[in-house]
């Protein structure tokens, strides 16, 4: 049974899974909006604004705990230029907009963005 587990598998062991997500953080990160599954969208935005608040701290030990969730990149990025902008906002740093499903298999699709 799969009881009170609210993390998805994406039929991936953990370590692939994790690879996964902080591929997709980097990427958004970087980027500013991605597209991807609506299920990988869901997974990456508690992942991402816990980052966004981390960055917001500005200590040593925050930006290094982000070098080690996304690389150096997108920590420095992070840190530096999205952290900062939302100051004065309490949560709320990404928008999920839902697409039509993908043709090829028929996955449902969105755009993940930092607001």
């Amino acid at each position: 049974m799969n009881h009170h587990k609210a993390t998805r598998k994406f039929g991936r062991v953990k370590k692939v899974r994790d690879a996964l997500m902080k591929s997709l953080a980097l990427s958004l990160v970087v980027n500013g909006k991605i597209k991807t599954t609506d299920a990988k969208a869901r997974e990456l935005r508690p992942l991402i604004e816990k980052m966004i608040t981390q960055g917001r701290e500005g200590t040593v030990a925050s930006r290094r705990a982000l070098i080690t969730k996304i690389g150096i990149i997108g920590a420095e990025k992070l840190a530096k230029d999205i952290s900062p902008k939302y100051k004065e906002r309490a949560g709320g740093y990404t928008r999920i907009t839902k697409l039509p499903a993908r043709i090829s298999d028929g996955s449902l699709m969105a755009i993940i963005e930092l607001v």
